[in-house]
């Protein structure tokens, strides 16, 4: 009798019951997809590349031997106060490489005049900082001119030792590739005093005028003269315009080299440049996410990362909403000089020291 029940129940699901069954398992195995390359994409984004997750921090000054600290955790003291690192920052290197294409990236070859590996100059260079304590993403943007610790290999492909050089010059001693990506994160930390860097992204700049249009064009009021007639640029101060295609290229990447400093006056057109394509991506990307994924796969042919599939969809789901704008864009103070051949940025020490303190630590016993 039990058997025959069992038989007759099943009998009374039909086609619009095996329907929602089949809905509703389909979601089940979409979601479950998500979440494990959420969960695969988490563990990845939180690894330290290579190099960068073992070394002390050399910012303020130790505790004390007897002072009580939390076993694992970075404590020092700076200005009489006791701080701790933040230890839930996800740190991206983002690298824009002065390559017309991506298989440009690829290629290596010497130059006699700097005497380098050409794997392609970090043009620009911006460090994205997502802090989950304070649900807010925030970016350093760093000279291609500071001068800082780059290790370099001669003609012969030979190690040659640390030399002090422009901090943009460091992912010419490579392939191009990853193995350039990662000396040049390795560089970065290394320039700020050791702190661990999680991802990187190094873009071809030839990227911009397809990311730029796909997002509808970015609007900006432009802070300094960029009048070159050979690139029909013929963008004056205070202008307001908006930008597309191959335009959008040249006001990022363009420079009057007979004008002292000029790389300062372009590096605050990047960062203008950045903070509002980044939030108007953003907008989008939050009310359809599939504007991020479409945005990533634009992005795959002109990049070289190690940010996955898992890794994307982590990011994408996890920090979408957090709080970004001009405000959260932040500089190093410092002096540029004439150098023998090339312009020399050479940061105030004691100033870094403080913004490394500002972005990366928490004071103990503030809430955040």
């Amino acid at each position: 009798m039990l058997d025959n029940k069992v038989i007759t129940e099943k009998k009374k699901i039909g086609p619009v019951s095996r329907t929602i069954v089949t809905l509703l398992m389909i979601f089940l195995c979409l979601g479950g997809i998500v979440t494990v390359l959420r969960l695969i994409g988490h563990k990845h984004v939180v690894t330290a590349v290579a190099g960068t997750g073992d070394t002390v921090i050399e910012v303020g000054e130790e505790l004390p031997e007897n002072a009580a600290k939390p076993s694992g955790e970075e404590h020092i003291l700076y200005q009489g106060k006791e701080y701790v690192r933040n230890r839930d920052l996800i740190t991206i290197l983002v690298m824009g490489i002065d390559k017309e294409t991506v298989t440009e990236i690829g290629g290596q070859s010497w130059d006699t005049e700097t005497e380098a590996w050409q794997g392609g100059q970090a043009d620009a260079l911006f460090l994205v900082l997502i802090d989950p304590h304070e649900k807010s993403i925030r970016i350093l943007a760093i000279n291609r001119n500071a001068m800082t610790e780059v290790d370099t290999w001669d003609a012969d492909g030979r190690y040659a030792g640390l030399k002090t050089q422009q901090i943009s010059l460091q992912h010419g001693y490579g392939d191009g590739g990853v193995e350039s990506c990662e000396r040049q994160v390795v560089c970065v930390s290394r320039f700020l005093k050791g702190i661990p860097i999680n991802d990187y992204a190094a873009i071809s700049m030839d990227a911009i005028p397809e990311l730029n249009d796909a997002v509808g064009g970015i609007t900006v009021e432009v802070p300094d003269d960029v009048i070159y007639p050979e690139y029909d640029m013929d963008l004056h101060q205070g202008d307001t315009v908006t930008l597309w295609g191959e335009q959008a290229y040249w006001y990022v990447r363009l420079r009057n080299e007979n004008v002292f400093n000029s790389n300062e006056l372009r590096l605050q057109r990047q960062k203008q440049y950045l903070t509002t394509f980044a939030s108007k991506a953003k907008r989008q990307a939050v009310s359809d996410i599939r504007v991020a994924v479409d945005l990533y796969r634009m992005l795959e042919k002109y990049m070289v990362t190690d940010i996955d599939l898992s890794s994307f969809t982590y990011l994408a789901t996890e920090y979408a909403g957090y709080d970004f704008d001009a405000q959260h864009l932040y500089t190093i103070e410092g002096e540029t000089i004439q150098g023998n051949k090339f312009e020399e940025f050479y940061a105030d020490e004691e100033a870094l020291e403080a913004l490394i303190i500002d972005l990366f630590f928490e004071e103990v016993g503030e809430e955040n």
